[in-house]
């Protein structure tokens, strides 16, 4: 019988077929989403980004290092208690001296695990330039803080 059928009907049955499926299968979807639960409310902490990890540490470290105003109020208190037992070593500039300029590199942010970190490379008037990794706290909700310097990140 569909042989005697103009192919305009036969399309129209076909288009009615699908468009009937269709209208099952949108019948049987749940017409709302489910309902969110706590977990799913919370909002993921705010986390300072690479650039504004970037600032922090070039005013931190300016042109020639920290002033005593940056090292009282700019670092963690693990790192306070590290550079105050070293009186001899500069902790925060991996060296004993002011260098003659200091650059911040490309800053790297592990925002699940709430660090930044960015090499500094400490320039001076003689002998070669020096680097060190600076480590940053990325929780919003504080204060931006130095937490932690590693002198020999090649080792």
């Amino acid at each position: 019988m569909i042989r005697k059928a103009s192919r305009a009907v036969t399309v129209s049955a076909v288009c009615a077929a699908l468009l009937g499926g269709g209208l099952t299968l949108a019948a049987s979807a749940p017409a709302a989403p489910a309902p969110a639960t706590a977990a799913s409310e919370e909002k993921a902490p705010a986390r300072y980004n690479a650039e504004q990890v970037h600032h922090f540490l070039q005013g931190f470290y300016g042109n020639h290092g920290p002033r005593q105003w940056e090292r009282d109020n700019m670092v963690g208190d693990e790192l306070k208690k590290r550079a105050e037992k070293n009186k001899k070593y500069d902790v925060l500039l991996c060296a004993q001296n002011n260098p003659r300029d200091i650059a911040i590199g490309k800053v790297t942010t592990a925002q699940s695990a709430g660090v930044g970190w960015a090499t500094v490379t400490t320039k001076w008037n003689r002998g070669p330039n020096q680097h060190f990794i600076a480590y940053v706290a990325l929780d919003a909700s504080k204060p931006i803080k130095l937490t932690q310097i590693d002198c020999s990140p090649g080792s």
